[in-house]
């Protein structure tokens, strides 16, 4: 079983890894917009900060209060989940490179990315945002914040999809439309990149 300490070491990482993912979005957002991109969904981002920021507080809370049982191995394959998320998280954001935001900042001009896991899906950052949502939680056993966070994630990633994909525009849609958000299907990537 995963002590409560270390659990609390695992939450304090990721808290870390937020304010440092901030950081570079706002390095990457000023020459982007300097250039003339926009930025779209303004709305939605200070409730998806406070979203992730409380979800973090969630976990520590519950595995505070609650001292739930919960079979080890499934803590492990939880933990095992948070680091693929990692993993898959970091190829986008390294794909992306300088276009990669935690805001919506677009050059309608600038040709689709579909390099990486963009060969795959359209929202590999995303799709790892999905997982460590079910997953971090549950490395502890925090069965409630996995539950409560995961359907608040759906909601809001709904809308922000929405708007980064209509913000993105057409040649975008035209470019990636093949591809599915979220579970890869590597047959129509190739389709989708043919000639």
């Amino acid at each position: 079983m995963i002590s409560t300490g270390a659990y609390f070491a695992i939450l304090a990482v990721i808290g870390a890894e937020r304010v440092v993912e901030l950081i570079i979005s706002n390095r990457n957002a000023r020459p982007a917009i300097a250039a003339g991109a926009t930025e779209s969904g303004r709305g939605h981002y200070a409730a998806m900060a406070a979203f992730h920021t409380l979800f973090i507080a969630s976990a520590a809370i519950e595995a505070i209060i609650y001292r739930h049982r919960f079979p080890a191995i499934l803590e492990w394959v939880a933990l095992s989940g948070a680091v693929l998320a990692q993993m898959l998280r970091y190829w986008a954001v390294a794909t992306l490179g300088a276009r990669w935001n935690t805001r919506i900042i677009t050059d309608v001009n600038a040709r689709p990315v579909t390099a990486g896991p963009y060969r795959f899906i359209r929202h590999p950052n995303y799709l790892a945002v999905i997982i460590e949502m079910a997953c971090v939680p549950l490395i502890h056993g925090c069965w409630i914040t996995a539950i409560v966070f995961s359907a608040g994630n759906a909601v809001m990633l709904a809308i922000r999809i929405r708007a980064e994909e209509a913000a993105l525009g057409d040649s975008y849609m035209r470019g990636m439309r093949a591809l599915p958000r979220f579970i890869p299907m590597p047959h129509r990537a190739r389709e989708s990149h043919r000639g």
